[in-house]
């Protein structure tokens, strides 16, 4: 197996570079051209690229053959966006009654590996776990990243949103669970999850991951509780924070804000180098601890 390299083996620059280049900002040769400015050269560069690009056999922590969950590939009507959509989805094994929900949202780049385990970690966690595709009108996850980016950028965003309300709505009407559904998301996902809070009155809690803020107009719309994430680094992103948590503030919204210093955007993400296992574990436990207090259904 490749060996894994952390984000301080990276100069900073090159870092921001990456995030730029998988967000759309500026293209490849934009990016090698840049990185190797700041590392001496083109075949440097290259390198960089390749190190810095995932590696999903390290997003294995809930094998798919872990005997506390049951995980199969599911698919949901979406009348009011692609008509149809596939899913990633995963129960406790064994479970006795119903139980709350989590609709686990992705990154730009479809449902890759990382997040189908990402919705195994929910389930191992005694929650039911949906991961739609939001790729699934072209095709699916193309199996790497590159293309998916491509891909998604095809994509309408406001029929992506219907798909991933359409989503949250199976999950609540399922009956494996409680009706009470949370909702994580990762960079895009992060930015889905903050807009879905502000249109779903019935989302029982949110927890978006160094993603973008919704409309400022339309937070007053937002009845879940939120659990933000952000790193440190991640300059891009947080500079939408402060006008987010005034927007927060004025309307009385309930809302903890966590920032992990020293870490960069993507830093949940356990394939890429960019990954930091203390922030990630750290912020994955607060997420758990989260959703159990707000979804769990309390006797008295």
């Amino acid at each position: 197996m490749t060996e894994r390299r952390k984000a301080s083996d990276f100069p900073q620059e090159v870092l921001k570079l990456f995030d730029g280049y998988v967000h759309g900002f500026i293209d490849r040769r934009d990016f090698l051209e840049g990185a190797a400015k700041v590392v001496g050269g083109g075949a440097a560069a290259l390198a960089i690229l390749d190190a810095l690009k995932p590696r999903y056999a390290w997003a294995r922590q809930i094998p798919e053959e872990d005997p506390r969950i049951r995980a199969e590939y599911v698919e949901y009507p979406s009348p009011d966006g692609s008509g149809t959509m596939r899913a990633y989805m995963a129960v406790p094994a064994g479970a006795a009654g119903t139980l709350p929900g989590v609709l686990v949202i992705h990154e730009n780049r479809g449902l890759n590996p990382y997040i189908e385990d990402v919705v195994r970690r929910f389930a191992a966690a005694d929650f039911v776990a949906l991961g739609p595709d939001a790729l699934t009108p072209l095709g699916g996850y193309p199996g790497n990243d590159d293309d998916g980016r491509a891909m998604q950028r095809e994509l309408d965003r406001d029929v992506m949103m219907a798909d991933w309300v359409a989503g949250f709505r199976f999950l609540r009407d399922h009956p494996t669970t409680t009706g009470r559904i949370g909702a994580v998301g990762f960079c895009y996902g992060g930015g889905v999850v903050n807009r879905l809070a502000t249109r779903l009155p019935d989302l029982g809690a949110g927890s978006p991951f160094y993603g973008a803020p919704p409309p400022l107009e339309e937070v007053p719309g937002i009845q879940a509780p939120l659990l933000i994430h952000y790193a440190g680094l991640d300059e891009r992103v947080n500079a939408g924070w402060p006008a987010y948590k005034e927007a927060l503030d004025a309307n009385g919204k309930k809302y903890t804000m966590y920032l992990y210093e020293g870490v960069n955007h993507g830093f949940h993400n356990d394939t890429t180098p960019r990954y930091d296992e203390e922030a990630a574990r750290l912020a994955q436990a607060r997420t758990m601890d989260f959703f159990d207090e707000h979804l769990r259904e309390t006797q008295g």
